[in-house]
């Protein structure tokens, strides 16, 4: 992977992370466009630890509060009541999911799910999903009625964005939606639930990065992250204005044209479903 190749994929990480678009299907989508071939897993996890530090640079005040008052309540019974401490201890319940099945589907995760007519197929599907769940949303609960199966439900949907194209953000929001939160609030809490998992995924692949046949190299991986890091916070305050007026449409019409359109390109021999351009 050379440094420019490094540049756009993390512009592309940063700009596609926060959106319900899936940035996983995009950073493979670009670079087997591009002729670049699988970056690979790791790299993807590992940038993506750029862009949740634009979330606690973002949600910074509020992380802090649930971080002290989540500390509180390990050892004073009178802050277990806190909402800011029970969001804490929903965050580790909702992270629960995705460190099981993510251990569990290693193998899938950096072979099997990378297929490019997955990533078309769940592009499009939870694209719809999203649809549904945006037009019949009540969007009555806040993140204080938040409770433990809401917390689990909204750790399995996270769960499902371990395969490209179904996205963290997207795949996350469309259950909060389903159990009747906001836009903002479904948003704002698959944002935060990411840290964690996102921050353990990236640590847990770092020693992939240069290794087991894996494309990317150290010095564009880290210009890849600081890019993301910059560009995704810029996205993060865009979108939370953005959900607060719109709904979600235009983003599921861009998932199923770009699932189509990639369909169109495996399928007609342009590319290659498990590396890059077909023939290489």
């Amino acid at each position: 992977m050379g440094w420019f190749e490094a540049l756009i994929l993390g512009l592309v990480q940063g700009l596609t992370e926060f959106l319900p678009i899936s940035s996983s299907a995009h950073v493979r989508t670009v670079a087997a466009l591009s002729g670049w071939g699988d970056p690979g897993a790791a790299f993807t996890a590992v940038t993506q630890i750029g862009t949740e530090l634009a979330v606690i640079l973002y949600f910074g005040p509020k992380i802090g509060r649930i971080l002290r008052a989540w500390f509180f309540s390990l050892y004073r019974p009178d802050w277990r009541r806190d909402p800011d401490a029970r969001l804490g201890w929903l965050i580790i319940v909702g992270s629960l999911p995705i460190v099981v099945l993510g251990l569990l589907l290693q193998d899938e995760i950096d072979r099997a799910f990378r297929d490019l007519r997955i990533t078309a197929t769940t592009l499009i599907v939870f694209g719809l999903i999203l649809l549904f769940a945006d037009r019949t949303a009540k969007q009555q609960r806040t993140l204080d009625q938040l409770n433990v199966p809401h917390g689990l439900a909204y750790g399995f949907a996270q769960a499902l964005a371990l395969i490209p194209g179904v996205s963290r953000s997207g795949g996350t929001t469309s259950a909060g939606l389903l159990m009747g939160y906001t836009r903002s609030e479904a948003a704002e809490y698959s944002f935060l639930l990411a840290v964690p998992a996102v921050f353990g995924s990236g640590l847990y692949k770092l020693t992939d990065i240069g290794k087991n046949g894996e494309n990317a190299q150290w010095g564009p991986t880290i210009l890849a992250t600081l890019v993301a890091f910059g560009v995704g916070y810029l996205v993060i305050a865009w979108l939370m204005a953005y959900i607060k007026k719109r709904s979600f449409v235009p983003f599921v019409i861009y998932r199923v044209v770009l699932g189509v359109v990639l369909f169109g390109l495996v399928f007609g021999g342009v590319l290659d479903p498990d590396a890059g351009p077909a023939g290489g």
